[in-house]
């Protein structure tokens, strides 16, 4: 199969594999395009949390950055973990070098598990700076809340937000539903034009570790294949959704989801 696109990711490793970098690669390579990728730490974590977490200095993340898209030019750019405020300006130096228009950032702030992967200085320069350098954030309610220390509650508190997040130079905002209650997940699209509002029925199930950066990892794929930013949400939505329902049940805690739900596997492999 020819590789439709290329994509660099720029975020932390999972040893577990169901998250970070991994899980990125994974979504990347699963919906057909070719994934690079700039580390910009090492976690030692598993399904029921994480243990520890060792920062890569923020040179050697933006000469990853540079590097790479020196000698492959990607068409997509995905953001995740930036544990601190000098790997954050490391990238947003990059970024203003390789000039790359469709630049999705995952905030990632808290892990599954609860525990905190980035600290508040780091906030600070994601909400001041680098949310305008993007093409479109896609934060889960608690990453939305601390970036606009506002709480949410509905989903109307929801659309309040992410136009909050519109307000402080967003262009476009895709906040997840998941952590609020009820029968249905409503994810939230708002830009200048409107709001856009996703409904899936709620999985029932405790594997889905790993959910927003697939999320954000296939909406650049989509982007990068050409795809309009809200057709790239909705494609990105529907792959999570049957990621989560035909997941593999691997560990003791939140499980991975099944990145391979996109493939059918040739018969003389099976």
């Amino acid at each position: 199969m020819k590789t439709k696109s290329k994509v660099l990711i720029i975020a932390g490793s999972d040893s577990s594999g169901g998250a970070g970098i991994q899980a990125d690669i994974k979504t990347v390579t699963s919906l057909g395009s070719y994934a690079m990728t700039a580390i910009t730490a090492i976690t030692v974590q598993n399904t029921t949390g994480v243990k520890s977490i060792v920062p890569i200095n923020p040179k050697e993340i933006y000469n990853q950055i540079i590097f790479s898209s020196n000698d492959i030019r990607p068409d997509a750019v995905k953001i995740g973990m930036l544990h601190s405020e000098n790997v954050i300006r490391s990238v947003i130096k990059s970024l203003d070098q390789i000039k790359v228009r469709n630049i999705v950032l995952d905030p990632v702030m808290v892990a599954k598990g609860g525990a905190k992967l980035i600290d508040n200085k780091a906030i600070n320069l994601i909400r001041s700076t680098l949310i305008m350098k993007v093409l479109m954030i896609t934060p889960n309610i608690p990453e939305a809340e601390i970036l606009t220390n506002t709480p949410i509650n509905t989903k109307e508190d929801m659309v309040v937000v992410a136009q909050k997040l519109i307000g402080l130079g967003a262009k476009n905002v895709l906040i997840k539903g998941g952590h609020l209650k009820g029968q249905f997940v409503h994810d939230i699209y708002v830009n200048n034009n409107g709001v856009k509002i996703f409904n899936s029925k709620r999985v029932k199930t405790k594997n889905t570790h790993g959910t927003g950066c697939t999320l954000s990892s296939a909406v650049a794929t989509f982007l990068s294949c050409g795809k309009p930013v809200k057709k790239s949400c909705e494609l990105g939505i529907k792959y999570v959704n049957l990621a989560i329902k035909s997941n593999p049940n691997y560990g003791k805690g939140h499980g991975p989801v099944n990145h391979l739900n996109s493939i059918s596997l040739n018969k003389k492999f099976k």
